[in-house]
């Protein structure tokens, strides 16, 4: 599922029903969801780049980096290039994952409490990146945030404060997001690969991982 009439959306929602862009080593260039997201999402041998940029420079591009074209979109060569050619900057690239929401409220001994303050640092932080931001803090040490970001999707991430570590916090606070969601929407989650801890708490909260992906913000 990724026809060149697809849009970065539609190849999300097929992708959280477990169909996936063929696995044919190709690379798909689709429009950019919104002037904020441009980026790289790559899934088993198949690449998709939302960008508003010439798809021709974007597929000579990658043709160029001169790597096995299987992981020429995610070659720093290549996000190099499409940073100075965007005047965007890419942070890291990330494994991204995804759960179904839950039923019912999260599980009260968390204590969460939602920040009702737009100017409160975590909130004007998420709303760099997501729409439609909510936060929670944690009685037992953590925060959810919770927004709409690539595409409309609902994204979370959570934090754990340190002297709270090492108990379960992260994974239960992954679960609780999963209750915050709006019922039947799907809830993302992006996790950069060297951080263990994040990996395998989303993954014990019934996150799936879905591909990898590294967004480009505007300077």
């Amino acid at each position: 599922m990724a026809s060149a009439s697809a849009t970065f959306g539609d190849i999300l929602v097929a992708a959280v029903q477990g169909d996936f862009p063929p696995a044919d080593g190709a690379t798909t260039v689709v429009p950019q969801p919104s002037p904020r997201d441009a980026g790289v999402m790559s899934f088993t041998a198949h690449s998709v780049v939302f960008t508003d940029e010439d798809p021709d420079w974007v597929r000579a591009t990658v043709a160029a980096v001169g790597c096995d074209p299987l992981a020429a979109t995610m070659n720093p060569a290549f996000l190099t290039a499409f940073g100075q050619r965007t005047g965007r900057a890419v942070d890291t690239i990330d494994l991204v994952t995804v759960a179904s929401a839950l039923p019912g409220p999260p599980d009260p001994a968390l204590g969460l409490r939602e920040l009702d303050d737009p100017g409160h640092p975590r909130v004007a932080r998420a709303l760099k990146r997501r729409d439609d931001v909510r936060v929670w803090t944690s009685g037992a040490g953590g925060v959810v945030v919770l927004g709409r970001g690539v595409a409309g999707r609902w994204e979370v991430s959570v934090e754990v404060d340190e002297s709270a570590r090492h108990r379960g916090l992260g994974r239960a606070l992954a679960s609780a997001a999963r209750h915050l969601a709006p019922e039947g929407a799907p809830v993302w989650a992006q996790q950069a690969p060297g951080n263990s801890r994040s990996v395998r708490a989303f993954q014990a909260a019934g996150f799936r991982p879905v591909g990898a992906e590294a967004l480009f913000s505007a300077r």
